[in-house]
């Protein structure tokens, strides 16, 4: 049985995460080979790209929906989250932000 995204540690909802991205990455470059070798619909090259990546969006949301259960979790999880920020130059949805920037107030010195 396949664990649900909510389950599990901070660890193992970002080793989803990682896995997730990189089936989304070998999709691309599947795909991307389909097209430069064959006549391939716009629609369905960009249906096939988005079903790779909800599996990645699904991942991404359950860390930042995870509550730390510790101040050194709360710090990994910010700092995976920076890292994924800036490695993808992805943006995060107001919501996600916003428990992100809720999370970062609640941490004491």
């Amino acid at each position: 049985m396949k664990q649900g995204m909510e389950d599990g540690s901070l660890f193992e909802k970002m080793e989803r995460h990682v896995a997730a991205q990189m089936a989304t990455a070998k999709t691309v470059r599947e795909w991307d080979v389909k097209r430069a070798t064959e006549r391939v619909s716009p629609v369905i090259y960009a249906g096939a790209l988005a079903a790779a990546s909800k599996e990645d969006e699904a991942a991404r949301l359950s860390i930042v929906m995870h509550k730390p259960a510790d101040r050194n979790e709360s710090d990994r999880k910010l700092e995976y989250l920076a890292a994924y920020i800036l490695t993808t130059q992805a943006a995060l949805d107001p919501k996600e932000m916003e428990v992100i920037q809720t999370e970062a107030d609640n941490l004491t010195v």
